[in-house]
C-alpha cells in the first residue's frame, strides 16, 4: 500500500471487457485505491472504525449497482474511473470526497424504471445510487456514455452537531427536504 494521500486528488482508472467477475474486479479496484487514500479518513480523522466500515461499504455498494447496470442495460462496461477530490476543509481529517465514473458504449442515459412486482429483482439499482451518492449523472460522450457518481466523505459522529432546522431546510414531521425533487441525478450538477 502507498501513503495516504492528504493534499492532492488523485485518478485510478481500470479498463474493462465484459465477464463473469466484471462487478467484483471493479469492487476490489476500488477498495484497494480507498484503502491506499485512507478513505474516508484515517485513525485520527475523529471517524469511528464502524464509521469508515460503513462508508466504504457504501462506495462499493455504490460501484457495483452502477457496473451491473452497464451489464444490464449497456453491454458491459468499458472503464471504471475512480478520483479523490482534496477536501476543502482539511482540519477536519477527511481524506476528500469520491468521483467515480462507469463507461459503456450505450449512449441511452439511465433512468428510474416504474416498480415492478413486490419481492421481483431488479430496477433498484438507480434508487440505491440516489440515496447513497451526494450526486450523480450521466454524460453522453462520442463512444456511448459515462454515469457519474459523487460521495461525500462522512463526517465523524463527534462532530456531528444538531443545526437549527432552518439551516439544513429539514422539515422534521415530515422528513421531507423542501426543494429536494427526487429524479436523475436528484437535481444534482454536471460533471
Amino acid at each position: 500500500m502507498s501513503e495516504p494521500v492528504r493534499s492532492r486528488g488523485q485518478i485510478r482508472r481500470l479498463g474493462l471487457r465484459s465477464g463473469d467477475s466484471v462487478v467484483a474486479r471493479c469492487r476490489d479496484f476500488c477498495r484497494v485505491a480507498i484503502a491506499d487514500w485512507a478513505w474516508p479518513g484515517a485513525e485520527g480523522s475523529g471517524l469511528t472504525a464502524e464509521e469508515r466500515e460503513f462508508a466504504i461499504e457504501d462506495v462499493l455498494l455504490v460501484v457495483s449497482e452502477a457496473v451491473t447496470n452497464a451489464c444490464i442495460h449497456a453491454g458491459g462496461p468499458t472503464e471504471l474511473v475512480i478520483r479523490l477530490v482534496p477536501t476543502r476543509v482539511p482540519e477536519t481529517g477527511a481524506a476528500g470526497d469520491l468521483r467515480i465514473e462507469v463507461s459503456d458504449r450505450s449512449s441511452r442515459v439511465p433512468a428510474f424504471r416504474p416498480r415492478g412486482a413486490p419481492g421481483q429483482p431488479g430496477g433498484n439499482g438507480l434508487i440505491v445510487i440516489d440515496r447513497l451518492a451526494r450526486a450523480w449523472g450521466a454524460v453522453v460522450t462520442e463512444s456511448g456514455k459515462s454515469v457519474w457518481m459523487e460521495l461525500a466523505a462522512p463526517v465523524p459522529e463527534a462532530r456531528r452537531t444538531l443545526a437549527p432546522k432552518a439551516r439544513h431546510g429539514f422539515d422534521g414531521a415530515s422528513g421531507a427536504i423542501p426543494g429536494d425533487a427526487p429524479g436523475p441525478g436528484g437535481g444534482a450538477p454536471g460533471p
